[in-house]
C-alpha cells in the first residue's frame, strides 16, 4: 500500500512539472506598426481691434502681386510707403485659452461658459490674439499634441509674434496647461493656470524663464489645493518665478476671480521669450 501511495506522489510531481513546464513556453517577437491619429478641433480665435488695419495692409500688397506692375510694398523705399511696411510686418501676442471639462463636445457656444471667451461675449477688448479651442471629448484629456499641432497653424497663417505666445487653462483644461508647459517648455512665454491638476513629478521639464501664476480656490472639493500647493513648492524650490493666488472661501470656481483679475493680462503682455526672434 505505500509503495501505491509513493508512485502516486511521484506521478503527481511529473504532472506538475509538466504543466510548469508548458506554461513557461512563450514567444516574443519584434514588430512595429505605424499609428495615425486624426480629430477635429472647433475654436473661437479673436483679433484685437488694430488687426484689421494690418489685414487690410497685406490684402493691399497681395492685390499688387496678382497682378499691377508696380513694385510691391516689401521692395519700395518711399516715404509714402514706409507706415504701411511698419503695419504689415508687426507682429501680436497670443493667447492660448483651454477650457474645463464641462465645456467639452460637440457645441462651441460653450466654451463662451467662461474665461476670456466669457468675458469677450460681455464686450472686453483684449491687445492680443486669443485661441479658444475646444476638446471635442467629453470624457477624455485633451490631447495636447493636437493642441499644438492647431497653435502652430494658427502662428503660421496669422501675424503672431512667437516670441510672446501666452498658455493659460482652468481645471481640466489648467490641467493640460501644465502638461503642455512641461511637453513643450520653449513654446510659451508665461503660463497662468487656474485649479489644475499637476505633473509633480515631471516640474524640471518646465522652462524655468518662463513665468507662471497659479490660482486656486481653498475650497475646491473637486481639485484640492494641495495640488497647486505642492507644485508651487516644488517650482519655487527649484528657483521658479511663480505668483501663487489662493481664495478663501472659493470652491472649484476660481476662474471666475482669476479671469476677472484685470493685471493678468498687464502680466502676460510684459512678458516675452528671449531666446525666440
Amino acid at each position: 500500500m505505500l509503495i501505491f501511495q509513493r508512485i502516486g506522489l511521484l506521478l503527481m510531481i511529473g504532472l506538475l512539472f509538466q504543466g510548469c513546464s508548458a506554461q513557461s513556453k512563450y514567444r516574443l517577437i519584434d514588430a512595429e506598426q505605424e499609428t495615425v491619429l486624426k480629430d477635429t478641433y472647433s475654436y473661437y480665435l479673436y483679433y484685437p481691434e488694430d488687426y484689421e488695419d494690418i489685414a487690410l495692409d497685406e490684402g493691399s500688397e497681395e492685390d499688387v502681386r496678382n497682378g499691377d506692375e508696380k513694385d510691391t510694398l516689401n521692395k519700395t523705399d518711399t516715404s509714402d510707403n514706409k507706415d504701411e511696411i511698419i503695419k504689415s510686418e508687426k507682429k501680436f501676442p497670443l493667447l492660448l485659452f483651454l477650457h474645463g471639462g464641462g465645456e467639452s463636445g460637440d457645441s462651441l457656444v460653450k466654451v463662451r461658459r467662461n474665461g476670456p471667451p466669457k468675458l469677450i461675449a460681455r464686450g472686453k477688448k483684449f491687445p492680443f490674439l486669443i485661441l479658444a479651442p475646444q476638446n471635442p471629448h467629453k470624457k477624455m484629456w485633451w490631447d495636447t499634441r493636437a493642441v499644438k499641432q492647431l497653435l502652430d497653424t494658427i502662428v503660421a497663417n496669422n501675424n503672431v509674434d512667437p516670441s510672446r505666445i501666452y498658455l493659460t487653462g482652468l481645471s481640466r483644461g489648467g490641467g493640460a496647461a501644465w502638461e503642455m508647459a512641461v511637453q513643450y517648455p520653449e513654446t510659451f512665454a508665461a503660463m497662468a493656470v487656474v485649479c489644475g491638476m499637476t505633473p509633480y513629478p515631471y516640474a524640471s521639464w518646465i522652462d524655468k524663464k518662463m513665468p507662471i501664476w497659479v490660482f486656486h480656490g481653498i475650497e475646491d472639493e473637486s481639485i484640492p489645493i494641495s495640488e497647486s500647493d505642492t507644485m508651487v513648492k516644488k517650482l519655487r524650490e527649484m528657483g521658479y518665478d511663480v505668483r501663487f493666488t489662493r481664495y478663501k472661501g472659493v470652491g472649484h470656481d476660481s476662474w471666475i476671480q482669476a479671469y476677472d483679475t484685470e493685471t493678468l493680462y498687464d502680466w502676460f503682455v510684459a512678458q516675452k521669450r528671449r531666446d525666440v526672434e
